[in-house]
């Protein structure tokens, strides 16, 4: 019967928070109701069609959505008072009494689980009640792993290159975690699988066809095209007091669950929006940007469409009520038979407030307010804060068109090097995780400042597989290199009197860009670079999967005798 209870419970408190998420959104609906009425007042004959269709589709829009959002709340509202009603008659039954046990050991019992009652509602361990957690901490699977992780503190010493398997008690937190601190985790569609996978997608539904009630039928074609996932290694980095290793298990896996959860999350967003495909996700801007069909498209897969032009747009001189039609205008560009409702506005912090003061306006009672809050106006769609988009930057579409798969498992590493100064231990959570935008018209990205919108950013370094953006060889001419080249070092410097020299530079990975400029001027690799008297900066960049590393080189050209 405990169990059943611990089951329910837990059910309750997933649609509980379901509800608060939906019920989040009843603002959003009130503001975006004001706005069009405002915008229906406006109306008159000298209205142009164009603008009058806008507004009558957003108000079918809004009308669907807030029925089937009023829908939703009450479905969970009711199922919620199911359960709770379950609970209280589960609750309300005494267990059996055991063989040998007198009143008064009855009586002790009942007073003890009242007060264990008590105890399972003030403390908590990520949902879980005190029973839940205690029966978490003697399986024997969580007792090895807290054990070895205290072991290799104790000793100093390193875990193994095969890290250590978080245990499967483990995993529905630390996903709690991730998807409660992600930002976009929580609209895109989600699976989990294993090894590499050939998902099957359908695209657009199409229309019925009309016909005499004797007549032959028609047979709809249903497009379906395959998508391949891989599983590409997330790591997130994370550093632990020693004193909290030492402390209780229960304080050290909450510790533990919590930084490797927001580390991965953080990761996990940024490939979402900007991901190159090399080694981890594809991006939705990096697929906007594509002008060629990348070599790895398989023929399996949905057509590749260039959208380079029109799904990226920038917004000129535009303020206040002007740019919001600019910007329902630009929604038009991702308007598909691929929309599911959810459509997802992506900005960094700065620019999401500049919206807010364009939405500004006067009140009944002259009160200054903003028709934005956390929801774009008018057209609706949840906004997004993302602090690594550059500012004026907006990406948006229907995030569910984003297929994202994480293969089963997690694992914990720690670093060879404890931090002894500060007395702490770096420690490192991996799991495995792919994803891409498998209809990219149903997105789409714009900038709000006139300025062309930013398609690629550089992401954390991966120290550990440096050599992906390193140098196998350089040569600029003839000329001697000082120190002598070697992949690991990055300045070097050069004395000639020549006028001009060829820049040669092969990069160690296959498939890495190598980007040359002669101060200002780009040169390409296996050309020559002119140099004028005095110092000359030549710099070549390394570029692979988003991450970059630049070689300096100074050359210090002599006078002409």
């Amino acid at each position: 019967m405990a169990l059943k209870v611990l089951l329910m419970r837990n059910k309750v408190a997933t649609k509980k928070k379901l509800l608060e998420e939906l019920r989040s959104k009843d603002e959003g609906f009130q503001t975006r109701e004001q706005e069009l009425a405002a915008s229906i007042e406006e109306m008159d004959e000298s209205t142009p069609e164009a603008d009058r269709k806008v507004v009558e589709d957003a108000v079918e829009d809004l009308t669907k959505e807030k029925d089937n959002h009023e829908a939703a709340k009450k479905k969970l509202e009711d199922e919620i008072e199911e359960l709770e009603n379950k609970i209280k008659e589960q609750e309300s039954t005494p267990p059996e009494p055991q063989a040998g046990d007198d009143q008064g050991a009855s009586q002790n019992s009942r007073s003890k689980r009242g007060k264990d009652r008590d105890m399972e509602t003030r403390t908590e361990f990520f949902g879980r009640t005190m029973q839940e957690r205690s029966a978490i901490f003697a399986n024997e699977e969580v007792k090895d792993f807290m054990q070895q992780v205290r072991s290799c503190i104790k000793e100093k010493r390193a875990i193994g290159n095969a890290g250590l398997i978080i245990p499967q008690n483990f995993l529905p937190m630390i996903k709690e975690v991730t998807e409660a601190n992600s930002k976009l985790l929580k609209y895109t569609n989600k699976s989990d699988i294993t090894g590499t996978a050939r998902i099957t997608i359908m695209g657009s539904v199409p229309e019925a066809v009309w016909t005499e009630q004797c007549g032959k039928l028609n047979e709809l074609e249903l497009g379906f095209n395959d998508v391949e996932m891989d599983g590409f290694k997330v790591a997130g980095f994370f550093k632990v007091c020693n004193a909290l290793l030492e402390d209780n298990d229960v304080n050290l896996a909450q510790e533990l669950i919590n930084a490797l959860g927001i580390a991965i999350a953080k990761a996990k967003d940024k490939a979402i929006v900007y991901g190159t495909g090399v080694k981890m996700p594809m991006g939705i801007v990096t697929r906007l940007a594509q002008t060629v069909k990348p070599s790895d498209h398989n023929d399996t897969e949905r057509e590749w469409k260039d959208l380079h032009e029109s799904n990226i747009k920038t917004i000129t001189g535009k303020t206040g009520k002007e740019l919001f039609k600019e910007i329902v205008r630009c929604l038009k560009m991702i308007f598909t038979d691929y929309d599911s409702g959810n459509l997802v506005w992506m900005m960094n912090r700065q620019t999401k407030l500049d919206l807010v003061v364009e939405a500004m306006d006067t009140n009944m009672n002259a009160t200054i307010v903003s028709g934005m809050n956390d929801t774009m106006p008018v057209v609706g769609g949840k906004v997004e804060e993302l602090k690594f988009m550059a500012d004026g930057d907006i990406a948006f579409g229907y995030m569910t068109n984003y297929k994202a798969v994480q293969r089963k498992g997690l694992q914990l590493g720690q670093s060879e090097h404890v931090r002894f100064l500060e007395d702490q231990t770096v420690f490192k959570g991996t799991e495995r995780f792919d994803g891409k935008p498998v209809i990219a018209e149903a997105f789409g990205l714009i900038n709000i400042n006139g300025k062309t919108p930013t398609t690629s950013i550089v992401f954390a370094p991966d120290k550990a597989n440096e050599e992906d953006v390193q140098l196998a060889s350089l040569k600029i001419g003839s000329n001697k290199l000082f120190p002598v080249f070697s992949a690991g070092t990055y300045e070097y410097m050069v004395n000639t009197s020549n006028a001009s020299s060829k820049i040669e530079a092969v990069a160690k990975r296959a498939g890495a860009a190598i980007t040359i400029k002669n101060k200002e001027t780009s040169v390409n690799n296996g050309e020559s670079a002119s140099f004028t008297d005095g110092e000359n900066t030549l710099s070549i960049t390394v570029s692979f999967a988003g991450v970059e590393k630049e070689y300096i080189v100074t050359v210090n050209k002599s006078a002409a005798a």
